[in-house]
């Protein structure tokens, strides 16, 4: 099941928000399912300022239901329909922002099947890092069924992008909207293994290439956020392995409060260049946040 996880500069920030502007409304987004519970801005407002008290780690719990899904799978090799969803995201720096360790554990349940057992369990473990404007990410991702036996989707790969913010990239946006940012980022990635990880929704081919886009507008002082996603794979057994063989895409809106954020968004995945299945649904989903320092340890007596 594809779901997920990440300007050169304000004209690749222009371009992304245009495309996200022309999609059209019918459709949904996404590689499978959104698997990485949205990039967003951290949920602090700009003006917070840092704890002064170091993280240990940090993440996320999330639920979700998918509230109309005519075609998006609970399993991986397409059966059933994906009910809910649930998910730890867990991520912790290993050295400044130049290496950081992350892991996303999703879980999807079958609505055809009672919506509460438990369909299919998708592990991701990755390394990432942050240079300037550049971000680098190297992935393991391995999705299997849970209610029984069947097919599995494993791959790794390795990612960069490049990061846009208006706020810091732009003069004319920090002083026509001082109170709002906008960021963006683009890139492309190789999936260098990959075992039953297909390159259309209908699990034909296998995927090689990935090609990624995302742009997140914070409309009130980061209560209030519009985001989407696009995700292109290209297939490793077509004459031409540059070509993109799926679109994902999502658009949705995440409302904030403290350390929750409720979204509701819509994904598709698409075929192109060819007809086949279009996965496809509307989801709302709740998140909370939260971080361990390492204060907050040595008070509970677990680390001397």
């Amino acid at each position: 099941m594809r779901i997920r996880q990440h300007g050169s500069h304000g004209l690749l920030g222009l371009l992304l928000v245009g495309c996200l502007l022309t999609l059209p409304l019918e459709s949904e987004q996404a590689f499978g399912l959104e698997k990485y519970g949205r990039p967003l801005p951290s949920m602090d407002e700009p003006e917070h300022e840092a704890p002064e008290e170091e993280t240990l780690f940090g993440g996320y719990l999330l639920t979700g239901a998918f509230v109309k899904n005519p075609t998006f799978a609970a399993r991986p090799d397409n059966t059933g329909l994906v009910g809910m969803r649930h998910m730890l995201h867990l991520e912790t720096n290993l050295y400044k922002q130049y290496l950081s360790f992350y892991t996303d554990q999703n879980f999807f349940s079958d609505r055809t099947d009672g919506w509460i057992k438990l369909s299919e369990w998708d592990g991701t473990f990755a390394l990432t890092g942050a240079l300037d404007r550049l971000n680098w990410r190297l992935q393991y991702e391995r999705d299997a069924p849970l209610d029984r036996r069947g097919l599995k989707q494993v791959y790794a790969d390795a990612l960069v992008t490049a990061r846009f913010q208006a706020v810091q990239d732009s003069p004319w946006w920090r002083r026509t909207f001082p109170d709002q940012n906008l960021t963006a980022y683009a890139g492309a990635g190789w999936l260098f293994h990959n075992s039953q990880y297909f390159a259309r929704p209908n699990n034909t081919g296998r995927a090689l290439f990935r090609y990624v886009a995302h742009a997140d507008l914070d409309v009130y002082k980061n209560k209030v956020v519009i985001y989407g996603d696009m995700n292109f794979f290209t297939d490793r057994e077509a004459g031409n392995t540059l070509n993109p063989s799926e679109l994902d895409w999502i658009v949705g809106i995440a409302v904030r409060w403290k350390d929750a954020e409720l979204a509701f968004y819509r994904e598709e995945d698409r075929p192109l260049g060819q007809s086949g299945l279009v996965q496809k649904y509307f989801a709302v989903q709740l998140r909370f946040a939260f971080d361990v320092s390492k204060g907050a340890l040595e008070r509970m007596g677990l680390k001397r």
